[in-house]
């Protein structure tokens, strides 16, 4: 049986709780998993484990997470903003993420911000289907 929208946030937010070690009224869908939620890089791959696990799926990292290949690339930053040819390869590698805030200020600080719960959520429930 598919899961629900719900499940896959009771889920995912678990997941995030016992991995940052947070309590259950932090984790919000708005919630940044750097800003807000204090992820550095090395958190990243213990929540991508956990959510295979948690979901039984497989998920390569650069697939849930690709903004550090694609920020080293001069083609798709310029003058620390990312270029409107690096938005378009951002949203067809990231169809989970959503960008309507980020495009009006491509500011390359702002890339993690783009990691939310709710874009985590997206990408399990993209996945599961």
């Amino acid at each position: 049986m598919a899961m629900s929208r719900d499940d896959i946030y009771t889920e995912v937010e678990e997941v995030l709780i016992d991995a940052l070690g947070l309590d259950d009224d932090e984790v919000t869908p708005e919630a940044t998993l750097m800003g807000d939620l204090g992820a550095e890089s090395i958190d990243f791959l213990d929540i991508v484990f956990r959510l295979e696990k948690s979901f039984d799926v497989k998920i390569p990292r650069e697939e849930l997470f690709p903004a550090e290949n694609l920020i080293s690339n001069p083609e798709y930053i310029d003058n620390g903003k990312v270029t409107e040819k690096g938005l378009e390869v951002f949203k067809e590698q990231m169809p989970h993420t959503d960008f309507s805030g980020f495009a009006a200020d491509p500011d390359i600080n702002k890339i993690a911000d783009l990691f939310t719960v709710n874009s985590v959520v997206n990408f399990i429930e993209l996945k599961l289907k």
